[in-house]
């Protein structure tokens, strides 16, 4: 089935307070969420998380000030992602309680609406050092080591039996040091478990970057959670390879360097161009144009 084109109808169940991941994975017999139930389910969820910062800031507050410390105590370091940024929510009061605040900041999630709340978020907070984009964590818009720290806040979350792959991708864009909030199975108990395999929710991270033979400096749960039932773990990835990647953009398919032109971005060597729609960069994979005049 074509998703994109009941829209319409998974507008109506999501007022009516429906799982959309749930319902859209059901219908097409499903076992593991698929990124287009994510992204229709995140679009539809846009403005929830301003919603929700503003009636508990000062709880969203004490968990960003809580990972500012962990990047803090990592050193020197220039550049800063978050991978599933959301609405910014996690990001924002995150540079505000950095001590070392990076050069440059990026955020990108698979939801446009999302970066359209993000983008309202962080200017009303007066932060303007961030570039904001839609992305797949499954396939970056970014080249290999060109990012000092790399975190995500369970944006990983849903993404269940698909561990080795968003992490071979993230730990590839990362210069330094990748950083996983996201839910701990390991230290959980029955009933967090079952309820994790219900969603569909990552169970085995730790284990599959030990698989990888990746250098994990840091594993245990987080200091502050919002529900029990869902308990978050940190992971510390230490890679320091102390690259220096000036221009980190680029086509997220063939990973070849990006111009900005008019209201687009394209790849000469791919042919490929990207759409910005209301200043919003669209690097999905699928946002592709095939476009071999774009310079013409």
């Amino acid at each position: 089935m074509d998703k994109l084109k009941i829209l319409s109808r998974v507008k109506q169940l999501y007022l009516q307070n429906t799982n959309i991941i749930k319902y859209l994975k059901e219908i097409e017999g499903d076992i593991c969420n698929s990124i287009e139930d994510i992204m229709i389910s995140y679009d539809f969820q846009a403005g929830t998380y301003i919603k929700a910062y503003k009636k508990e800031s000062l709880f969203i507050n004490k968990y960003c000030f809580e990972l500012a410390q962990y990047i803090d105590n990592l050193g020197e370091y220039n550049s800063l992602l978050e991978v599933g940024i959301g609405e910014a929510t996690t990001l924002a009061p995150l540079i505000l309680s950095l001590e070392n605040k990076p050069n440059k900041c990026y955020g990108f999630d698979i939801s446009w609406s999302r970066i359209k709340y993000a983008k309202k978020f962080l200017n009303e907070l007066k932060i303007s050092n961030v570039q904001l984009f839609t992305g797949d964590l499954f396939c970056t818009q970014f080249k290999d080591n060109s990012i000092d720290v790399v975190y995500t806040s369970h944006s990983i979350e849903p993404n269940g039996g698909k561990e080795k792959e968003a992490l071979m991708e993230l730990y590839r864009i990362t210069n330094k040091y990748l950083i996983l909030l996201e839910p701990s199975y390991e230290f959980a108990n029955e009933e967090s478990r079952e309820r994790m395999l219900n969603h569909g929710y990552v169970t085995n991270l730790y284990s599959t970057a030990k698989e990888l033979g990746y250098n994990v400096i840091e594993h245990k749960l987080f200091e502050i959670c919002s529900n029990p039932l869902n308990p978050t773990g940190i992971i510390i990835i230490k890679k320091d390879l102390n690259f220096q990647v000036l221009n980190p953009l680029c086509c997220p398919i063939t990973k070849t360097d990006f111009l900005k032109k008019n209201i687009a971005y394209f790849s000469e060597e791919s042919l490929l161009a990207y759409p910005i729609i209301d200043e919003i960069p669209c690097l999905l994979p699928q946002n592709a144009i095939i476009a071999t005049k774009f310079l013409d």
